[in-house]
């Protein structure tokens, strides 16, 4: 069966962990007669965590695409994870779904994980709706979490519906938008339909009016039915709810209870009647500024929103046809690389069950098998065509750990398995680092890394071990020293003669030329790693050849590479060459490159030598009554606090850490807040170290190179 765009619905499930979007999507499977019973993530027979990883943890790392038919639509849902650590999952996620479905948990109302989720859906000006589950529970506070709904997300989150109760005797809900109520009986599934009581019928025709005015409010032609008749018919209804939620001016909540499966059909009758369609949604945005409808019409452009590497299958592509019509055996062209790809196979997807479909129109989602060359965020298009789909915009990573090197046939092994993880992974980053030696290993934080690492061991057969990472410390001076330097040899026929004056001092921006020296000449080099080295040639009356310049500044180079202190590199430095000797047929560049590249390492500890160290900016959201605690953790991590402010019915504490003390801060922060907290850091600048530490810093690198030397 192939639908229409006007027939499909693409809908994301998004929640902090624990509020119930995998046993929700059993109830709509079941509910859509996709599966025969309901599995329990307990038992781990749930369609969507299928991977071994997430059996064994009890909860969703990957995000799952299945699909339920409703009516005649066909609704294809992703269920995604809901620790910050999986971010990448739901930023996939959200690049293909029209509508998003935002789980609650009436017990614990709004999450720090469920603000950090919502984040993405305002930039990807999603549709969405709210779910609020497990009212079945004794600690269920429907008010209460609709009110920090409302609080956190805006006045626009209107409920459509309310539980009549909520703990052990929820089974009824009123709904103001039918104006029914619903009751469920005991094994859940279809409720009977009953009439409000007159008792609820006050809050009842007060919420329904809320609804019509929302409806009514986007549209000028239903606000003029609405002045004229007091209300709205059920039609107009729709079509005013419908503009309303496509504009991010509306958003309904709905009441369920997962375990129970109780109220998961009207929830997907409402995304069957109001949600909007594929071609309703705005045209997608190419990376050329220019946009793309959803028009099966079109030419075909696929967008490859996840990609997963599976035991015996090899690559799983997951995309969306955003244009035309994709018939299996079609050959695209990849627009990142201009290779061809062939699609042989394509599946529409249950979890882990896949079903061979011959062609997927505009607006569809699906899978396929097997591509050579194309991974997440790549667009394959009909040939002749070079579009490319804005491409998914992955957030940063928060954390850094070193992989210690592994044995020396390993090396290749880990680093092609470390390179598929991330090509499936955007949001793991793997940088070989020359400057500290290392392999650092960048992602969301420790539970990210625990799965990488479960990865690498059970899938690709890898050991591998976390080490701190190295920090890349700078170097520096802060005082002005001058020193004069000469290099000489004498061997059979040529020797090397080479004398340099030279001043070093911190460089600053926009400070004085420096005292009694003439400047003839002013170089100033931005340095790779930061701050700069400022080169002045003061040399009077001809003592060194202007030709050796170039030789005595890349001596002085050289040793920039290295500082003397802790082997880091050195930066914010200016040097005048302001005298000097050279020899008629003994002085060349070599000679001079030695001169120099000396004079500056013995002049260097006479300038009040000074080691910088990466400072970082963090930022963290944390409930109230946890913010002591994380204020005197970040005491003993040497951190500077910028400045405290209230978000929501969150603190947001934002300070200045050195990036030494951040080394396992995503576990500490987790451990202190129970979860209830998260954080961003990025860095900010470099900072000098204090005395303490400065001795410390130095000990450790002679150590280091003395352990070096032996081992030569």
């Amino acid at each position: 069966m192939t639908y229409d765009a006007k027939n499909l619905r693409n809908v994301v499930l998004l929640g902090h962990s624990g509020s119930g979007k995998t046993s929700f999507v059993e109830c709509m499977l079941y509910e859509a007669k996709a599966i025969p019973r309901r599995g329990r993530t307990e038992d781990g027979n749930t369609v969507s965590d299928f991977t071994q990883i997430e059996q064994s943890r009890g909860n969703s790392i990957f995000s799952t695409l299945m699909h339920v038919g409703w009516k005649d639509c066909k609704i294809n849902i992703i269920d995604t994870p809901g620790a910050d650590d999986f971010v990448g999952e739901i930023v996939s996620a959200l690049k293909v779904a029209d509508t998003a479905v935002m789980m609650l948990n009436a017990r614990s109302g709004v999450e720090v994980g469920t603000e950090l989720i919502w984040e993405y859906v305002q930039t990807n000006k999603t549709p969405t709706l709210f779910v609020i589950n497990h009212l079945d529970h004794e600690k269920a506070d429907f008010d209460a979490t609709l009110e920090q709904a409302q609080a956190r997300f805006g006045s626009k989150v209107l409920p459509v519906q309310y539980p009549l109760s909520t703990g052990d005797g929820f089974n009824t809900i009123v709904d103001a938008l039918r104006m029914v109520v619903y009751k469920f009986p005991k094994p859940g599934g279809k409720p009977e339909k009953h009439p409000i009581p007159a008792s609820e019928m006050e809050r009842a025709e007060e919420m329904h009016q809320a609804l019509v005015e929302a409806a009514a409010e986007g549209d000028e032609g239903l606000m003029d039915l609405f002045f004229e008749n007091g209300t709205l018919t059920e039609e107009e209804l729709t079509k005013g709810l419908n503009i309303a939620l496509a504009t991010q001016s509306f958003f309904p909540v709905f009441c369920v209870s997962a375990t129970r499966n109780m109220g998961s059909g009207r929830v997907m009758g409402f995304i069957h009647d109001i949600c909007p369609a594929p071609n309703e949604r705005p045209a997608a945005p190419l990376s050329s500024g220019s946009t793309l409808a959803c028009d099966e019409k079109g030419k075909t452009a696929v967008f490859i929103y996840k990609t997963m590497s599976e035991p015996n299958v090899g690559n799983v592509s997951y995309f969306k046809v955003f244009s035309g019509t994709l018939k299996s055996g079609d050959d695209l062209v990849n627009a990142e690389n201009g290779t061809v790809e062939r699609i042989n196979q394509m599946f529409i997807s249950e979890g882990k069950t896949r079903e061979l479909v011959n062609e997927l129109r505009a607006g569809d989602i699906g899978v396929t098998v097997k591509l050579k060359n194309s991974h997440t965020n790549n667009t394959l298009n009909v040939k002749g065509s070079d579009i490319k789909i804005e491409p998914i915009h992955f957030p940063a990573p928060r954390m850094r750990v070193a992989v210690s090197p592994p044995s020396k046939n390993e090396v290749e092994k880990l680093a092609r398995a470390l390179h598929t993880i991330q090509e499936e992974d955007p949001t793991i980053i793997m940088e070989q680092s020359v400057e500290l030696k290392q392999m650092i290993l960048h992602a969301q934080g420790q539970m990210h890394l625990d799965i990488v690492k479960y990865r690498l061991e059970k899938v690709f057969n890898v050991h591998v071990d976390y080490i701190k990472p190295r920090i890349p410390y700078r170097e520096t001076i802060t005082k002005e020293a001058n020193h004069s330097y000469r290099h000489k040899k004498q061997s059979g026929g040529a020797g090397q003669f080479a004398e340099v004056h030279m001043r070093i001092e911190p460089y600053t921006e926009g400070m004085p030329a420096p005292s009694g020296l003439n400047v003839r000449n002013t170089e100033e080099h931005e340095l790779a790693w930061g701050g700069k080295l400022v080169f002045l040639n003061c040399i009077v009356g001809g003592a060194i050849d202007a030709r050796f310049l170039s030789a005595i500044l890349k001596g002085i180079m050289s040793k920039m590479h290295e500082g003397p202190l802790t082997g880091s590199y050195v930066r914010d430095i200016r040097v005048s060459i302001y005298d000097g000797k050279m020899h008629a047929v003994d002085s060349n560049d070599m000679a001079f490159m030695i001169a120099s590249s000396q004079g500056f390492k013995e002049a260097f500890p006479m300038a009040a030598p000074q080691i910088l160290e990466p400072i970082n900016d963090l930022e963290i959201l944390c409930d109230g009554e946890v913010m002591g605690e994380v204020m005197g953790d970040l005491q003993t991590r040497r951190a500077i606090i910028m400045g405290m402010d209230s978000e929501g019915h969150y603190q947001k504490i934002l300070a200045r850490v050195p990036l030494s003390e951040l080394h396992g801060y995503s576990s500490a922060l987790r451990s202190i807040t129970q979860g209830k907290a998260k954080f961003t850091t990025k860095f900010a600048d470099y900072q000098a170290v204090p005395g303490d530490i400065q001795q410390r810093l130095i000990e450790d690198h002679k150590h280091e190179m003395a352990e070096e030397h032996a081992h030569h």
